[in-house]
């Protein structure tokens, strides 16, 4: 799948951080890390790179994973890139990185997960994540409650809003939800978002498909990929609309070359 232009187009990738500046939903990650004395972090679906810059100035080793070449750009020219691994590509080509990624603690942030529409390619995802950690690791992301129904409030009249980013002007942005399906518990939601550049004129669009998962589908995939549940916890930032599942690769296993 491609990745939506959001984070894909060079100029989209430049203003994202400039966008949504408040990034406290990264504190409760922060905090993980502090829980779980983890030393090594695989942070799937980095985008520009902010939690994974975070984590390094910590003195963690941090590898930064996405699909997006545009975002990987601005991550990569950010203040301290230089302490980051970053990787190019989806979850599954990590099984060609020389040297393997082994990590302590596997995060996806943002609601990157929901990104991953199909059942096979979540199914697959979780698995490379189960093959990054040490036996005892942990992964932990985050997902939107379907019953929340959070698309009903992306409409333009909700979401258009101007923004004056210093060195580039004026931005108007607005959303629209183009289509949801599928059954109530995990329904995939298209919309769209506008970008309009008051200094040229230039209107960009990004087109964005998610997927919704129950609580009980999210556990049956973990388990399937051979994690175990720790807990779900919430986003302290958003009670009641996030499930932050937390699961762990199993002690017993015997991971060769660990």
């Amino acid at each position: 799948m491609a990745p939506d232009a959001h984070y894909e187009h060079p100029r989209l990738a430049a203003v994202y951080d400039a966008l949504d500046p408040d990034r406290s939903d990264l504190l409760p990650y922060l905090a993980l890390v502090e829980e779980l004395g983890a030393r090594r972090v695989l942070d799937i679906g980095c985008g520009t790179g902010v939690l994974a810059r975070l984590l390094a100035d910590r003195g963690l080793e941090v590898t930064g994973l996405d699909p997006a070449a545009g975002s990987l750009a601005v991550a990569a020219a950010g203040a301290g890139a230089e302490r980051v691994r970053w990787l190019h590509g989806d979850a599954r080509s990590l099984a060609g990185a020389v040297p393997r990624v082994v990590v302590d603690l596997v995060v996806m942030t943002g609601n990157a997960a929901q990104a991953v529409v199909d059942d096979d390619e979540w199914a697959a995802l979780l698995r490379v994540a189960h093959d990054a950690l040490v036996p005892g690791g942990t992964f932990a992301f985050e997902t939107r409650v379907p019953e929340a129904r959070a698309w009903e409030g992306w409409t333009r009249e909700a979401t258009d809003t101007t923004h004056h980013l210093p060195g580039v002007g004026e931005v108007r942005t607005w959303s629209d939800v183009l289509d949801v399906s599928g059954p109530p518990a995990s329904p995939t939601v298209v919309f769209e978002q506008v970008f309009t550049f008051a200094d040229d004129g230039e209107v960009l669009r990004s087109r964005s498909v998610l997927r919704f998962r129950s609580c009980e589908q999210v556990t049956a995939a973990l388990v399937e990929a051979g994690l175990e549940l720790v807990e779900v916890r919430g986003a302290p930032d958003r009670p009641g609309l996030e499930l932050v599942p937390l699961a762990r690769r199993p002690l017993r296993e015997r991971a060769e070359g660990l």
